[in-house]
């Protein structure tokens, strides 16, 4: 089980490995909790491949990645690979899960005092703060993070606001990938950052809650990818994540399990995983 095991596109079937592509922000429930504990249920070796949802999509629609199931952490990413223009990649999808936008801070930061007695945006202003963030080209939680701050500028009523967190929208001195954004707040090389309620309360990572008005998600899909090389195997993860023991899991790791609902064609849909679906949603 390893991410760098999947770091080139599956080419034939293995039906005895189930490869997962998922949302970055889910890097250490996947590789840490999920991944096992499906190895040891199923009997199938897990591979994960984590990265940016829509980065993802990308390699999938330009045929430069290949896998069993594909995690998005907003339900648009499933809609750029939906319909024959887009490849019919994906027929179907099920949303199952949340995760709310939170600003998470380093605890050794020189800024801790400040995000504890002062509005987020406010600190986040300061002269020398380093902030983080990911794309908003290649990753939802990047576009949320820039739609996040817009919302807070008309609230706050500093037109300026975005320009002065944020500077540009793919700013290079903020943006990275959402794979190691985690590792570099840890590490010191951040004093903040943006990133889902899942990974500060995974990780122990202080953070500020932003007001209501200003909410914002991730929407956790999964789907079977049309083209899989172990259809059979990726059934068998997609009901994992959906059974009891799955959701118990997603929220022991601060992730909000929500009744499954279907967009698509459900009749494309395995009969186990319809089944489970119906199950989950009584």
């Amino acid at each position: 089980m390893s991410l760098a095991a999947a770091g080139a596109p599956a080419l034939a079937a293995d039906h005895g490995t189930v490869n997962v592509l998922y949302a970055g922000s889910l890097v250490n429930l996947m590789e840490h909790s999920v991944g096992p504990a499906f190895e040891k249920a199923a009997g199938l070796d897990f591979r994960g491949y984590a990265a940016g949802s829509n980065k993802i999509a990308n390699e999938i629609k330009g045929k430069l990645r290949r896998g069993d199931v594909f995690i998005s952490a907003s339900p648009k990413v499933n809609g750029a690979l939906m319909g024959e223009s887009n490849g019919n990649h994906v027929t179907w999808y099920v949303n199952f899960a949340k995760s709310p936008l939170m600003i998470g801070y380093n605890p050794h930061s020189k800024f801790v005092k400040d995000f504890k007695t002062r509005r987020w945006d406010q600190v986040l202003q300061e002269p020398g703060i380093r902030i983080g963030r990911t794309d908003p080209k290649l990753d939802p939680k990047g576009a949320f993070t820039v739609q996040m701050v817009d919302r807070a500028a008309k609230l706050y009523r500093q037109p300026d606001l975005a320009q002065k967190i944020l500077g540009a929208p793919e700013n290079p001195a903020q943006v990275l990938p959402e794979e190691t954004l985690v590792g570099r707040l840890q590490s010191g090389q951040l004093d903040a950052g943006f990133f889902y309620s899942t990974e500060t309360s995974d990780l122990n990572i202080p953070a500020v809650a932003p007001e209501a008005a200003l909410h914002a998600q991730a929407d956790y899909t999964l789907t079977i990818l049309a083209d899989a090389p172990n259809a059979e195997g990726a059934a068998k993860f997609v009901n994992f994540l959906l059974s009891k023991q799955g959701e118990a899991l997603l929220e022991a790791h601060g992730i909000d399990v929500i009744k499954p609902t279907t967009t698509g064609n459900p009749l494309l849909m395995p009969a186990s995983v319809q089944a489970m679906i119906e199950a989950s949603a009584r």
